[in-house]
């Protein structure tokens, strides 16, 4: 196969630079662009177009329509940045094309998964011989610890789910917080159970889950918690509710996608306290530990109930010598999506990611005070990287909200908290810095 030199350093410089344009450009596209990415509307061809025909089309008419998410000041839907070495990991793992399935089709794959997910469990303090799979984000991170619970589950009732299947199974409760996200409702719902089946408990004004509500608890049951709240960032009681739950064989998951990363900050890892007494857990990556999107780990303190839930076996399948990827996961085909994490953690180490997890804690509380002093109503304790503010006019919420995303300067978005409108605050990106605040706060002063 012939080397496309011209083809590949368009590529380079053209991430090059857009790389450098990220604190110059619109964090969101103007209406005109997005009307602009209609040229991308044409048929097929039958006969194709030149290489690097296709590329320069690719950037010079999408890259205008590009979020700025990888700069500092997008505050919207708990984004994190991809820091460069994760982002360089990322082409070369796209070079190489390797399956992270089977061991057998990449055994550098297997083996920097291996380590990569040894390392966060080291970074977040969690149990170090639990089973870790890398998946897309936080739906199938919940989805694949859940299921692997199910499983364990009804093994210690001497039913096999994967041989006799879920419609004649025992019956499993469900027991979660009323504040929990709703990627954690989809992931049941993907495994066959109806929101009219779930058991919610009551949550206190910073959405903590109240452990003294807890219904009576047993051994078929699941009690799934959180660690951040998707508005205030607050933190279940951990303590007490696996407390609760080990005294009658509960299975306890905590819902970490983001706040999860606060067990390797150096002045907030208390805020987890307790996390690592639950089973499962569920944390994103392409958000506070700021590598490309499509990264998570779904981590079980039993590795052999995820293998039994996801194991695969096939004549044609042979184990090797290192750890087998897809017997952690639901996919037997995928990405070698651990490489970018193995790449970050490498890079940060234990005190570059406790100083990204603090640094941006800091800017939230800035943020907050800012606010407040132009008379904002902040909703939330400003215990991590989140900012609830809101008016008494939700009107002049929207229009503030609308004018700041309008100017291009920074960006985030509505939420509905406590029957009230306002917007939120997330503020999860390595490289946001105190001018990128100010410039955010000016934004916001303006429109206001």
């Amino acid at each position: 196969m012939e080397f496309n030199q011209e083809l590949f350093s368009y590529v380079l410089n053209a991430a090059k630079s857009f790389e450098e344009s990220l604190d110059l450009r619109p964090v969101t596209p103007s209406n005109d662009v997005i009307k602009s990415l209609d040229y991308f509307n044409e048929p097929l061809s039958d006969q194709g177009a030149p290489e690097l025909d296709v590329i320069k089309k690719l950037n010079e008419v999408g890259e205008p329509g590009v979020v700025s998410s990888r700069g500092g000041r997008y505050y919207g839907f708990v984004t994190g940045a991809a820091l460069p070495v994760s982002v360089a990991a990322n082409w070369l793992a796209a070079s190489w094309d390797q399956n992270g399935g089977p061991s057998v089709m990449s055994p550098t794959t297997a083996k920097i998964e291996e380590v990569a997910g040894s390392w966060v469990l080291d970074a977040l303090d969690l149990p170090r011989d639990s089973g870790f799979g890398f998946v897309t984000g936080a739906t199938m991170a919940g989805f694949t610890a859940l299921s692997s619970a199910r499983a364990k589950l009804y093994k210690k009732a001497g039913y096999d789910v994967k041989e006799m299947g879920i419609r004649n199974a025992p019956k499993l409760r469900i027991v979660l917080s009323e504040e929990i996200h709703p990627t954690i409702i989809i992931g049941l719902q993907y495994m066959g159970y109806g929101k009219s089946e779930f058991e919610f408990v009551p949550c206190d004004a910073q959405g903590r889950m109240l452990a003294d509500k807890l219904p009576a608890l047993d051994d078929k049951t699941i009690v799934i918690c959180q660690a951040g709240n998707v508005n205030s960032g607050a933190f279940d009681p951990f303590d007490d509710i696996c407390e609760r739950s080990e005294k009658c064989g509960s299975w306890v998951h905590v819902d970490g996608a983001f706040g999860g990363w606060i067990r390797a900050s150096k002045s907030r890892a208390h805020l987890a306290k307790g996390m690592d007494r639950a089973d499962s857990w569920s944390i994103d990556c392409h958000k506070w530990l700021n590598v490309p999107h499509d990264s998570a780990v779904s981590i079980v303190r039993d590795k052999k109930a995820m293998q039994d839930m996801f194991g695969v076996r096939a004549a044609y399948l042979v184990p090797g010598a290192l750890r087998e990827p897809n017997h952690y996961t639901p996919e037997l085909s995928r990405r070698a999506r651990g490489i970018e994490v193995w790449a970050a953690l490498k890079h940060l180490g234990k005190n570059g990611l406790a100083e990204i997890l603090d640094r941006t804690c800091d800017h939230a509380k800035r943020f907050a005070s800012e606010l407040e002093a132009m008379g904002f109503e902040i909703m939330n304790d400003v215990v991590i990287n989140h900012v609830v503010a809101t008016l008494d006019d939700e009107q002049k919420i929207d229009n503030i909200i609308n004018k700041v995303q309008q100017s291009g300067k920074t960006w985030f978005g509505p939420t509905y908290w406590q029957g009230r409108k306002g917007f939120r605050i997330s503020i999860s990106s390595y490289v946001t810095t105190d001018k990128d605040i100010e410039i955010a706060i000016a934004a916001i002063r303006d429109a206001l």
